[in-house]
Order: C-alpha cells, then structure tokens, then sequence
C-alpha cells in the first residue's frame, strides 16, 4: 500500500506529546488507527485488528454505534453549551434518573464530571465535604491500596498505589493518605474468579484505624477489580470485610468502577456482583460508550442531604465542578448508551458470554512464558515473565500482539482483556486465537 497518498496519515509525529507512551519509540514505527466499526479497528496500512480491550475499557458496545452518533449530531444542532453553575438543561437530570435506576441500594444522587479522574477526586471531596457537614472535619486521612490505580490527578495518584504513576510527583502527593497492601498473593496464581485465599488482607484497615484512630478517616477507596494494575480480583470475603470495618469505624467505602462499572462484571455495577454496597461509587468509561467525556459520580442519599442541609437557602452548599461537567454532547452520548444497554440487554450479554471469555482465556496456561492468567466476569489478565526491567516484556509482548492483529491494553508485564460487550463466540475465539499466536511470536524472539 502507499502510505503517501493516505490521507489519514499527519503531516508530523513530533508536536504531539503522547500519553502513557514511549513517544521515541512509537514515533520511530507508529501505529496509527484509521476506522472503527463493531469489534475491529484498521491500522494506517490497511490492516483489520480486533479490539481486544473494548478500546481502554470504555467500548462495550462497540465501535461507530450510529444511535450514540446521531444523538451527539442532533443535540449539537439544537443545544451546544450551557453553563453548569446555576443553570442547566433537562438532559443531566434525565441522564441522572436513569443512572440512579442501576446504582445499588439508595447511591440516588449523581454528581457529573468529566472523566475517571475527576470522578475520583470528586468523590474524595465528597467524603471530606460530608464530615465536614456533619462537625466532624477532623476526619482528614484516605486509605487507598497498593497497586491500585484512581486516575491521574493529585488526589488519584496519592490514594493510588502504582509506584511509576507516583515516584515523579512524591513531593506533591495529598498528605493523611495510607495504603491497604495489594491482593496478589503468590499462592493465587492461575486461578479464575475470587480466590479462596486472602480476605485477611483487608484487616490492614483495622491496623491503620488503630494506628491513626479510625475517627480520623474519611473514606477507605478502593477498585473491586484493581483493574489498570493487571485485573487483580478480589478474594472471597474481602470487600465484605472492608465493608464491616467501615461500618465499625464511621468511614465511607468508595468503589471505584470506573473500568469495573457499566457490566464489565455482568451486573450494572461489581458492587452488585459481589454483594458489598459502598457509600459513594465513581463511574466513567461505558456511560457513554467511551466516545464522549463523561464521568460521575454516585452518592448515598444522606450525603447529599447532609452537605445540601448544612447550607442556607441560595448558597452554594458544594464549592466544586468543571467547565465541562454534564455539558449536553456528552449527555446525549450519555442517554444514547441507556437505551443501548436496554435494548440489547448487554449487561446480560456480558453475563453469559463470560464463562466462554473465561475458558478461552485459561486455556493460554500452557504457553511457558506466561506466569499467571486471572479472570473475572468480561475481564482478564495475563502476566508474562518479567525480562530485565519491569514493563519491557509486556511491551515487547503488546507490540508482537499487534502485529498478529490484536489491540489491547498492556500494563507492566501483564497484558489486559477485555471484550466488547457486543462479541460472539467468533470474536472470543479470534482474541484467543491471536493472543496464542502473538504471545507464541514474543516467545520465539527472546
């Protein structure tokens, strides 16, 4: 093919500064998407890869949905912009309602942001806005966890726990923040679902509530599958016992389902999957398909009663938002999504197509270079066997992965799986299919 007379193709590679990638090494052999329709993508040479990872965890619906587009088009056409201090349109409350409709038990009121990590440092002003309405602003410490990973702004990377994420920015991080250790546990390894084994772990919030007082923790934040790090799911019991100890202390539990959220698990929300209700929960990704920005976040009802209610009549009762919070493109995105969750009844889908998902991806244990495969609902990872310096194997995996005409998320060494919601049979077996071959070629070359 001739790459010159490819209009898809920029003029330069230098002005753009890339995200979360080796811009020196990307820049020297890119790979630059032109299309995307259903499960498949198509590279700037012509080649068809399947999507392997629902885009970053946010296409589950999958790719060009023609209901999400033309609403976006029409309410261009009609209503662009509002303001969101003081005003607003009809379309966030609606978007809310139907939001409130999956949430667990009574976490009714739905804050919107603009992504993940303004969901999660929302959500942690929340639980510090709430104490201090309550007359208990002593409340001032956060627990997060080991190898989790809460966005990229300063309140997400310090309640955060991957090292490369926080190392640069030590000197800036949130003060009273503490750290759960992580749930990876060596005795775990190769085992599909929760693992039987370590519940104990989340009695290192006990420890740092004793250690600290457990009245002066806020919140408790923590993904119900770390998901970023490498799918690390959680052993049986362990939310239910971070649950209690909340409970025993007075601490609000976030869930952050911002990959988790939307029926990656097969329920709305891991929440409901795992039987363990939080107090205040963030969201992102597939609200909207992934195509427009979006994020919330949803908080029991006496939060919001607590805040608003401390307040007077025509003050602002919470001094927090963005510019583009709830703006009517990204709810119109947001409403699509609805009715496409409805209509083609995927958190079901999600459901069923899991153990098949499951199966296929399990049956990679074989290949010598892997060393542990984990697995939950529409979720997988696959570690490969570290190789000098932690993340070059798992690049060098991801890039012969591509080449076998697989796109998926790579993070460290560990390779992240994540279908579409919208995969038949077919497509799980090309993934697997692919991620043998790719895997395979990675090993042949070392």
């Amino acid at each position: 093919m001739d790459l010159e007379n490819r209009t898809e193709l920029p003029n330069s590679l230098e002005e753009h500064w890339m995200p979360f990638t080796s811009n020196k090494d990307f820049k020297e052999s890119p790979r630059l998407m032109v299309e995307a329709q259903g499960v498949y993508y198509t590279d700037h040479h012509g080649n068809k890869l399947i999507d392997a990872t629902s885009g970053l965890f946010c296409n589950p619906a999958g790719h060009s949905r023609p209901e999400i587009r033309e609403a976006v088009s029409e309410q261009l056409k009609k209503l662009d912009y509002v303001q969101p201090f003081q005003q607003g349109y009809s379309g966030s409350f609606e978007l809310a309602r139907r939001v409130s409709q999956h949430t667990p038990e009574d976490l009714n009121r739905i804050f919107f942001t603009i992504c993940g990590s303004s969901a999660v440092d929302t959500s942690i002003k929340t639980a510090i806005a709430y104490f201090k309405a309550k007359g208990e602003g002593h409340r001032s410490h956060i627990v997060g966890r080991e190898r989790a990973y809460h966005g990229m702004n300063i309140g997400g990377i310090s309640v955060g726990g991957m090292v490369a994420n926080r190392k640069t920015f030590s000197n800036i991080l949130m003060p009273n923040v503490h750290h759960l250790r992580h749930t990876h546990l060596p005795e775990n390894l190769f085992v599909r679902g929760e693992p039987e084994t370590g519940a104990y772990l989340a009695d290192d919030l006990e420890r740092i509530a004793a250690n600290i007082g457990g009245e002066n923790i806020a919140a408790c934040i923590v993904e119900p599958i770390a998901g970023s790090t490498g799918v690390l799911v959680p052993p049986k019991g362990y939310l239910n016992k971070l649950r209690e100890i909340c409970d025993k202390h007075g601490i609000l539990l976030i869930f952050d389902e911002v990959i988790t959220g939307w029926g990656r698990t097969g329920e709305p929300f891991a929440a409901q999957a795992f039987g363990v209700t939080p107090d205040i929960m963030t969201m992102a990704k597939g609200i909207t398909n992934g195509v427009m920005p979006l994020g919330a976040v949803a908080s029991r009802e006496k939060i919001y009663d607590t805040i608003v209610d401390a307040s007077p009549t025509g003050a602002v009762e919470f001094f927090h938002g963005y510019t583009y919070s709830a703006i009517p493109p990204s709810i119109a995105a947001g409403l699509a999504m609805q009715n496409i969750f409805e209509k083609e009844n995927l958190f079901q889908r999600s459901k069923d197509m899991s153990p098949y998902f499951l199966d296929g991806l399990f049956s990679l244990k074989d290949i010598d270079i892997i060393t542990d495969i984990r697995g939950y609902g529409m979720l997988g990872g696959i570690d490969v066997r570290f190789d000098e310096r932690p993340g070059k194997a798992g690049y060098t995996c991801f890039k012969k992965l591509f080449e076998a005409g697989l796109s998926l998320k790579a993070t460290g060494d560990c390779l992240c799986v994540a279908p579409p919601f919208i995969c038949e049979k077919n497509h799980i077996d090309e993934i697997i299919e692919k991620l043998r071959k790719g895997i395979t070629n990675y090993q042949k070359s070392l």
